[in-house]
């Protein structure tokens, strides 16, 4: 038996990198039985023995996405772009997600040819993120970034417009297709019909996807939700309501911290929005 990682999967069959081999094999039909589907990013046991390579095992995954179907991520890039206004609420939902679903992110602050935004880094680097700032057409940061990624398994998000591609294309010196996005309905246009690990020179691999199409925080409860905002850490225990929900309760330290400046503003918004949408959501359990 050989163990590796699944690069991609296209019309059935699966291609997976072992020691720098790759190798084409199918899935057992046990696994359609248990309703589960290979990921890119799986790491998984084939047989190396019969005509027919078959992968046997999938390895438990440390997290995964839907929708793309991904596994296995040490690293999000959420990129936002300077130029047209700033999407920070979809930004701070996409951090929110990483953080439910165990995936380390960071911020990648694109197109600062157009412009300068230093507001968009001070708020994230007070929150306690890493924030790049790039621009693929004069190469400003990519070195940086690229290097960031060194040996781990990132996948990129972002609204369209963002230049995702761009900066994917400068890190991998690669053309990877991608498309817009339907102004109508807001799902990603896009001529990659697969998930795919393509490998960086400087190590590693990033998820050329065709886009993210879902950010799932139907899974979060809206009392864990602070959890998900680093900058709040420090504040636990310090509220005068054991239940404090952040919002408007008396006695928040978190407001207090608002009030003063060390915690943004924008953030502590998006976050009661957040609360307020997951709050219409009906816990079943």
């Amino acid at each position: 038996m050989l163990t590796g990682r699944i690069l991609k999967g296209i019309g059935g069959f699966y291609y997976v990198n072992v020691q720098g081999k790759t190798i084409q094999c199918k899935a057992r039909g046990i696994f359609k039985k248990d309703g589960i589907t290979p990921m890119t990013g799986d790491l998984v046991r084939i047989n190396s023995e019969e005509e027919n390579t078959w992968i046997e095992e999938i390895y438990p995954r440390k997290n995964s996405l839907v929708r793309p179907a991904v596994a296995n991520i040490d690293l999000l890039v959420v990129v936002v772009a300077v130029t047209p206004s700033p999407q920070l609420a979809l930004v701070d939902k996409m951090l929110v997600t990483a953080s439910a679903k165990n995936i380390p992110a960071c911020l990648c602050v694109n197109k600062i040819d157009l412009g300068k935004c230093p507001e968009i880094e001070k708020i994230y680097q007070d929150a306690g993120y890493k924030v790049f700032v790039t621009s693929a057409i004069d190469n400003t940061g990519i070195n940086k970034l690229s290097e960031y990624l060194k040996d781990k398994f990132t996948a990129f998000a972002g609204n369209s417009g963002v230049g995702k591609s761009s900066v994917l294309n400068s890190i991998t010196g690669k053309t990877l297709e991608t498309g817009g996005l339907s102004q109508k309905i807001s799902r990603g246009k896009h001529t990659t019909r697969h998930v795919e690990l393509i490998e960086l020179e400087c190590g590693g691999y990033v998820f050329d996807t065709p886009g993210f199409s879902s950010y799932e925080l139907s899974d979060i409860k809206a009392a864990d939700l602070s959890k998900h905002f680093p900058e709040f850490e420090s504040s636990i225990g310090k509220c005068k309501f054991s239940d404090c929900a952040h919002i408007k309760e008396t006695g928040c330290d978190v407001i207090a911290r608002v009030q003063s400046g060390e915690i943004s503003a924008s953030r502590h918004e998006h976050y009661c929005d957040l609360y307020n949408q997951l709050k219409l959501i009906k816990d079943w359990e």
